[in-house]
């Protein structure tokens, strides 16, 4: 089977394109070559939807970081929205759909210890689902009390804590220990099997329309500015 058809899985050097145009006018094979895209794995698509998963993190870290301090501060509507995106992206798609339906059977039919990490996997799903059911009741109100605000705060950073070793472990070890135990023709059709399984999820691409939304939910929170993180020089 051709493993990747969809728009999402060409990823398109655009800007490298631009600043080449000149020598690519001479070289046209290449320029063909780059304009095609280049076909982006199974693997990869995981850990590109982490990477919106972590960008929804980064959004808790700042709404604990306000819920502690100044809880007046916190857009609320905002963190309903992240954590809406959270449960439809995260947990409904990427870890029910995708990870524990297809990912985490083939690697518990393996030997070593990696066949025993879908079960704290699975745990800690099903532990980050109760988050955020009580993040959507907590943000639902008008306002946070001064009680709940704390309790807040802590319940995201528990959750942040909880998922960066977790999302570490499916990228360097889950997820290659998946692909070896497929095998290179299984492996491509799951590659196609998933982007069905998001085309009926989400009506069409579902990572760019979790992306776009992200982008505007870190807006509201201030967040646009990557440069803003930069750490300063050590001396």
């Amino acid at each position: 089977m051709q493993f990747v058809s969809s728009s999402r899985r060409q990823v398109l050097t655009s800007a490298g394109l631009v600043g080449a145009g000149l020598w690519l006018a001479g070289h046209g094979n290449a320029a063909d070559q780059q304009t095609r895209g280049e076909d982006v794995t199974a693997n990869e698509d995981l850990m590109r939807e982490h990477g919106i998963i972590r960008r929804a993190l980064l959004i808790y870290n700042e709404a604990a970081r306000r819920a502690a301090q100044a809880p007046q501060t916190l857009p609320l509507p905002g963190l309903v929205q992240t954590a809406k995106l959270f449960r439809r992206f995260a947990e409904d798609y990427h870890e029910r759909a995708l990870e524990e339906t297809h990912i985490f059977p083939a690697v518990r039919k393996l030997t070593g210890p990696v066949a025993k990490l879908p079960d704290t996997l699975l745990e800690q799903h099903r532990s980050g689902r109760a988050i955020t059911d009580y993040i959507l009741d907590a943000a639902a109100k008008p306002a946070l009390s001064t009680t709940e605000a704390p309790r807040l705060a802590r319940v995201m950073v528990s959750l942040n804590r909880m998922y960066e070793p977790h999302a570490a472990r499916e990228d360097t070890e889950l997820f290659p220990a998946w692909k070896s135990a497929l095998g290179s023709k299984a492996y491509a059709e799951m590659g196609e099997k998933f982007e069905e399984i998001e085309r009926r999820t989400f009506g069409g691409d579902g990572f760019d329309e979790a992306l776009a939304q992200i982008v505007r939910i870190e807006a509201e929170f201030g967040l646009s500015d990557l440069s803003s993180v930069t750490a300063p020089p050590s001396r």
